[in-house]
């Protein structure tokens, strides 16, 4: 979802107190309710997809007549991922059902009707389906957030969007920036929680300070591992105190069930609403958190293809890189030679050599190992390999840095490391990470 050429930076501050404790609670049972799908609709908002006992929060709170958000003045965050099972927005849902009193939608990157491509949002304005405003809230600030928000008069902030489980992909920031703004204002804070796509198990390296920005804007590790519902906890935990002086007054988390953290999408029963215009697939999820590093380079990343993150390659590359990563025999992963010609973003109208990356085996699969070994061998066998340089950004010029966290990665493999030395690089962090972060796990199942 990160944009090479247009992304607003942000870094988030860190000021205040510890303050008071934030309450974790779930929705109540779902139950069959109607809405406007009504009972004897198929896939109406109160009915579980057909042959899964899986329910996402958004479903439940749904079922339930969205007694969560009763008798408050409601500001939703979400974007087309934000549906039920009958295909509809929950804003749409919420609107028609007349008990949600919502004052304003805020569309975060790519927009609430996911009308604009990466880097882009669609600008405040006045849903016409609905008549609701829609506030511009990507790249926005604390302060313009908590203004955004005053100005609709929010009581009550709620956030649904499928987050694709990589610390670069932006609405997680999002999220946390609404978090802090609802601080400022005494804001409750609902998550309708969805799926990790990629599942519960963190990988990768920390994100340090030096290098925050919108891609990455507090220090967790590259694949987080958690739900958003899980995020949100953590955040409220560990980063609110400094940042905001206080913890949310309440945050509740209306929990999926039916899900354990290993459970792949596609045995969930839920449709996959595209996230991003270039996460077409569950599969580009079960890659990104690995591939979204050659954005960082001067390798296409395969935007401007119908496989986006799955397919990687630049002029220079030869059927050489997929001979040496066949060799690999990584688990979980198979390397195909591919040729593709992209239509917009590096390398536009020009053939590109690379690979096309199969996933066989998503519970083995480790993405960002597998991206590792990429470019190690990207490195080695081709003088044309580059990192990309950003010229507006003298003091942080490698984007690569940006998306891993620090100078570490990009160092270690300009100077001829291997993957066991980078992969072993962050082991200490990570394991620190996978332990501060249990506290706020919500779903059983496999971690590590």
């Amino acid at each position: 979802m990160t944009n090479l050429n247009r992304r607003q930076l942000f870094a988030a501050g860190a000021a205040g107190t510890v303050g008071a404790v934030a309450t974790a609670a779930s929705a109540g049972a779902a139950e069959n309710h109607g809405g406007p799908g009504g009972p004897g609709r198929p896939g109406g908002p109160g009915r579980p997809p057909h042959g899964t006992t899986l329910l996402t929060g958004a479903q439940r709170a749904a079922a339930s007549g969205w007694k969560v958000l009763a008798g408050q003045k409601v500001g939703v965050i979400t974007n087309p991922t934000g549906i039920l099972t009958n295909l509809r927005t929950v804003v749409d849902e919420m609107h028609e059902s007349g008990a949600v009193d919502i004052v304003g939608v805020f569309g975060p990157e790519h927009g609430f009707r996911g009308t604009a491509q990466a880097g882009d949002s669609e600008g405040t304005h006045t849903d016409p389906r609905t008549g609701l405003t829609v506030y511009d809230a990507y790249g926005a600030g604390v302060e313009k957030m908590t203004s955004m928000f005053r100005t609709a008069g929010v009581e009550t902030v709620v956030f649904d969007i499928q987050d694709v489980g990589a610390r670069f992909y932006t609405y997680i920031w999002t999220m946390y920036t609404a978090m802090r703004a609802a601080v400022a204002v005494d804001a409750r804070f609902v998550v309708l929680d969805r799926p990790n796509p990629v599942g519960g198990t963190a990988r990768g390296p920390m994100m340090t300070t030096p290098w925050t920005s919108g891609v990455g804007a507090k220090e967790i590790v590259q694949a987080h591992g958690m739900t958003v519902g899980e995020l949100a906890r953590y955040f409220d935990g560990e980063f609110l105190p400094a940042d905001a002086g206080e913890r949310l007054g309440e945050l509740s988390v209306v929990e999926v069930t039916g899900w354990s953290r290993g459970t792949p999408f596609a045995e969930t029963g839920l449709p996959w609403v595209t996230p991003s215009p270039n996460m077409p697939t569950p599969d580009t999820a079960l890659v990104y958190p690995g591939t979204g590093m050659f954005e960082g380079t001067n390798l296409s990343e395969g935007r401007g293809t119908t496989r986006p993150f799955e397919l990687i390659g630049a002029p220079y590359v030869d059927y050489r890189w997929a001979e040496a990563l066949a060799a690999l025999d990584l688990p979980g992963v198979m390397f195909r030679e591919a040729y593709f010609t992209p239509t917009f973003s590096k390398h536009t109208g020009v053939v590109c050599g690379g690979v096309q990356l199969h996933v066989t085996d998503g519970r083995r699969f480790d993405p960002i190992r597998s991206a590792v070994e990429m470019l190690v061998a990207a490195k080695r066998l081709y003088p044309d390999f580059a990192w990309r340089y950003d010229s507006y950004d003298p003091a942080r010029p490698y984007w690569i840095d940006k998306l891993t966290g620090s100078q570490r990665l990009r160092t270690q493999i300009s100077a001829g490391a291997d993957a066991d030395e980078v992969v072993g690089a962050w082991r200490r962090e990570l394991a620190a990470f996978d332990a501060r972060r249990r506290p706020y796990l919500l779903y059983r199942g496999a971690t590590r």
